[in-house]
């Protein structure tokens, strides 16, 4: 059986360390590079390409700066994110930066090992605590629908799902930035979205 790769990237010596232990000591798990920032998370992406890369959200560089950085270098390379970090605004933003799973630390090396195994086969994994949180703020949100939105309110959030800020999506339409945001204030309420990161990632996955 070929062995799975693994990268961990954890400012957290201690942390880091156990993990690479606990996933050593799986049977076809092999921890093929380690680091503590985002600059560390390019190299082993460039020197190995690992088939997983675990990546900590508050590390130097930044943890979701750090994904795009993988994914830039080793196309072919899951991204799990496994952190402390409870806020569904982060999860949103790994998602959308290309991260397939966000897994929070504490889950046991069993629960690990599942969550490698599911971004593997190509498919999401969320800590059930996350993926609750994600429910109720789309809940919350109502069974809005993009096909509210306004021709104009369209046009702006395909920009911002293209990572335009108010001021240029402003000049790009021949608009005031406050009009800009007052249309993002339409578009996140109709959405029932929370941010506009949140808006674009529901965006991109309803087009």
């Amino acid at each position: 059986m070929t062995s799975i790769t693994i990268g961990v990237v954890d400012d957290h010596p201690l942390f880091r360390e156990g993990v690479t232990r606990s996933l050593s000591e799986i049977s076809g798990f092999v921890v093929v590079g380690e680091g503590a920032s985002s600059d560390d998370a390019a190299m082993i992406a460039s020197d190995n390409h690992p088939d997983i890369m675990l990546l900590d959200v508050s590390m130097p560089g930044g943890g979701l700066s750090a994904v795009s950085g993988v994914l830039a270098r080793s196309p072919t390379t899951k991204v799990l994110m496994l952190t402390v970090s409870e806020e569904v605004d982060t999860l949103l933003g790994a998602l959308q930066r290309g991260a397939m799973g966000y897994v929070l630390k504490g889950v046991g090396s069993r629960g690990l090992a599942e969550a490698i195994q599911t971004v593997l086969r190509g498919s999401r994994y969320i800590s059930p605590t996350m993926s609750a949180k994600v429910m109720e703020n789309s809940l919350h949100g109502g069974t809005s629908d993009k096909n509210n939105l306004t021709p104009r309110e369209r046009e702006v959030m395909d920009l911002v799902a293209q990572g335009l800020s108010n001021k240029h999506i402003g000049l790009r339409l021949s608009l005031q930035e406050k009009t800009v945001k007052h249309h993002m204030t339409q578009i996140l309420s109709k959405l029932g979205a929370s941010n506009r990161t949140e808006a674009a990632l529901q965006w991109r996955e309803r087009r």
